[in-house]
């Protein structure tokens, strides 16, 4: 039972990384296009958002030392990101893009809290 905490969060981390890789994927290949107007580089951060985070599900799964860094890094980084959206770039995003990384933040959120405890040996 005590692990079960690390593999809801290893879950959660693989969910978001696929989903985030997948669809961004999709639309910078044309296989998807959204009707509404996407940022390059957003999707180029986005699959490789995606990608780091499946990454750190392995991490988490695995209970490395390492995964509480890496998630706080992938948090803080959407948190960067979210930022710019809301002062620099507040003219071309629209919402579905914030609403995205918003739900990324809560996610990782998540995920730091049940992978924060104190892992027992």
């Amino acid at each position: 039972m005590k692990n079960l905490r690390y593999k809801i969060a290893a879950g959660l981390a693989l969910f978001i990384g696929a989903m985030s890789a997948i669809v961004g994927s999709m639309v910078l290949l044309g296989l998807y296009v959204p009707d509404y107007p996407v940022l390059q580089w957003m999707l180029v951060y986005n699959v490789t958002a995606g990608v780091l985070s499946l990454v750190v599900s392995i991490l988490i799964w695995q209970k490395h030392h390492q995964m509480i860094r890496a998630s706080i890094l992938i948090a803080a980084s959407h948190t960067v990101i979210l930022s710019l959206m809301f002062t620099v770039f507040r003219e071309v995003i629209v919402f579905e893009c914030i609403r995205a990384m918003m739900f990324r933040i809560v996610i990782w959120s998540l995920i730091i809290i049940l992978s924060s405890k104190k892992i027992k040996r």
